[in-house]
């Protein structure tokens, strides 16, 4: 309850007592002057005590519910009373007056503005001179213009009653209102907090699966083709007489088998390419086109377009493992004879084309990617795709294919060490 309403309700528990009080001694200094018969002093106080246990009955009954049957009764009896006691001394207007401010609040809003009349008969009755009821014609006559004052502030008081109860009308339906909204604001806080596990535990699901793929597509990249052309070079070694070519493919097989090692550990451990680690972009890629062209015997050229510019570590990895994926490829199943790969800085991307003059396919007939399908060109997508490039191919039967990749160029953030 708020200051207001506490006030309100102090007043109307206690006002009538102290209103009561104050005219019991007004009429009491009063009797004189005005000339009180011994009867009219028998019945003053025979109604001065029905006037507070009526105001002790009120007392216990608005603490009963529903107590709104009872209010009307009480209103309609302290009138009653008020104007017996106003017959009696016209002081005693001073506990009659109560009824001008709790009219609204006791009687039903159509009956309001007959109980704030009858408040005004007995108030105009009080002050017109002689009591009730008047005298002469000039008491009549003030009687009259007192309840024409009387009511228009009985009128007004309704107006500033029936007011007063709209607001607390819509105080109320508004506390309803937001006691509602509270609510469901606490019911939706519960569903999004709901949600928000749900959410993290999707993320959490969906980053394990992404690291599940990046591990998968690191060892397809490195232990994979690694073991592939540790193979390719011990067949050679089984299908020549020569000891010093078999002599080479060995060299060849351990270098790739201590290559593939090193891949496998930094896979795990997260971090860039070997071939990164010792040069930039341009310079792993020269090493890798030539390293390949040497083992599959396919005549390769690597070309560099544009001003090079030190790349982001994943930027650098990325294309490195896409170059990597793309010759492989074209090294088991395009069966060409010359291979080109080009590198373009153009500004905020980089590109990548590796092109070959083997048999070429057709892109649309390839089957979805499954199981033991390898992670060819699904993993080269997938690698562009996650630092927001692309990756694109062009191929026919019997005309080559050529793989695309565009990236964004990010450049790398040097930290200076204090």
């Amino acid at each position: 309850m708020n200051g207001d309403g506490a006030a309100a309700e102090r007043f109307y528990r206690y006002g009538p007592y102290t209103l009561l009080g104050v005219a019991v001694l007004m009429a009491a200094l009063s009797s004189g002057l005005i000339g009180m018969s011994g009867t009219d002093v028998y019945a003053a106080a025979a109604l001065v005590s029905a006037a507070v246990a009526l105001q002790v009955w009120w007392g216990r009954a608005r603490q009963l519910p529903p107590h709104d049957r009872a209010a009307p009764v009480y209103y309609v009896l302290r009138t009653v009373l008020g104007f017996a006691l106003c017959w009696c001394n016209p002081f005693f207007s001073i506990y009659a007056i109560v009824g001008y401010f709790d009219a609204a609040a006791l009687l039903p809003p159509r009956f309001v503005r007959i109980g704030l009349m009858c408040t005004a008969v007995t108030m105009a009755g009080a002050q017109s001179g002689s009591g009730l009821p008047p005298a002469s014609l000039t008491n009549w006559v003030a009687f009259g213009a007192l309840f024409a004052l009387h009511s228009s502030l009985a009128i007004l008081f309704g107006h500033i009653g029936a007011r007063e109860e709209e607001k607390a009308r819509r105080q109320r339906e508004t506390i309803s209102e937001l006691e509602l909204a509270n609510t469901r604001l606490e019911q939706a806080l519960a569903e999004n907090a709901t949600l928000h596990a749900q959410l993290l535990l999707q993320a959490r699901e969906a980053g394990v699966d992404d690291e599940r793929r990046r591990l998968a597509a690191e060892i397809h990249d490195t232990l994979a083709q690694g073991l592939a052309g540790i193979i390719a070079q011990l067949q050679a070694v089984t299908s020549t007489g020569d000891p010093v070519l078999a002599r080479e493919h060995l060299d060849r097989a351990a270098g790739l088998a201590r290559h593939s090692l090193g891949e496998a550990r930094r896979s795990v451990r997260n971090l860039v390419p070997a071939a990164l680690e010792e040069d930039d972009l341009p310079g792993a890629l020269k090493k890798t086109v030539t390293g390949w062209g040497e083992r599959s015997g396919v005549r390769a050229r690597f070309t560099v377009t544009g001003t090079v510019e030190p790349l982001h570590d994943e930027v650098g990895a990325t294309l490195l493992r896409i170059a990597e994926e793309a010759l492989a490829n074209a090294a088991r199943h395009a069966g060409a004879e010359r291979a080109g790969v080009t590198l373009s800085y153009m500004g905020d991307e980089v590109t990548l084309d590796v092109r070959d003059d083997g048999c070429g396919f057709d892109p649309a007939a390839l089957p979805p990617r499954g199981g033991t399908g390898g992670f060819g060109l699904g993993g080269m997508r997938a690698r562009a795709e996650r630092i927001a490039g692309t990756v694109e191919i062009e191929s026919e039967p019997g005309q080559g294919t050529a793989v695309s990749a565009r990236v964004p160029l990010v450049r790398r953030v040097r930290r200076e060490v204090a």
